[in-house]
This record gives structure tokens, C-alpha cells and sequence, in this order.
């Protein structure tokens, strides 16, 4: 596996390989059929991402919540999308 960039990089200059090695490294699992639809599962909350276009789109499923959607530009670092993410609904 090839080394990441540095955390403070900006996602639109990861290859999209390392975009891929990257999602895994969250725990997310690619859906099967769209490559650039990925799904990342915590405790308490699920979370559809897809590489989209212009951004990279993240949905959050929460029990007894409605989904949540938020768009993050390609321009924010990695680790500021990987916070946002994480973060949760």
C-alpha cells in the first residue's frame, strides 16, 4: 500500500487511489456495483459517502433521526473532512 499524503493536504490532490486506501483506513467499505459510493458504519450512526463531482457528499443515518447531508469540497484537507465525518449527524 502506497504512503498516504500528509493529513493537511487538500482531498482534490489524493489520487483517487489514495482517496480509496484512505476511506478504507476509516472502515468504510465500498458498495458493491458504484465505486464511488462508500459506506462507513459507527455505533450509534451510519454513514453513506460518495464521491461525488464537485464534492464529496456524506449522509448520516441516525436511530430515530432523519438523515443529515452535508457537501465537502474537494478543497478541505483531509483531515478536516475525516473531523466532519467523524463528527457525526
Amino acid at each position: 500500500m502506497a504512503e498516504l499524503p500528509t493529513a493537511e493536504t487538500p482531498l482534490n490532490q489524493h489520487s483517487i487511489r489514495a482517496l480509496e486506501q484512505w476511506l478504507s483506513q476509516l472502515g468504510a467499505t465500498v458498495v458493491e456495483g458504484n465505486p464511488c459510493e462508500w459506506r462507513l458504519t459507527r455505533s450509534d450512526w451510519t454513514a453513506e459517502l460518495l464521491l461525488a463531482q464537485e464534492d464529496l457528499v456524506v449522509v448520516w443515518s441516525a436511530h430515530a433521526q432523519d438523515e443529515q447531508r452535508c457537501s465537502l469540497p474537494y478543497g478541505l484537507s483531509r483531515q478536516d473532512v475525516e473531523a466532519a465525518i467523524n463528527a457525526g449527524p
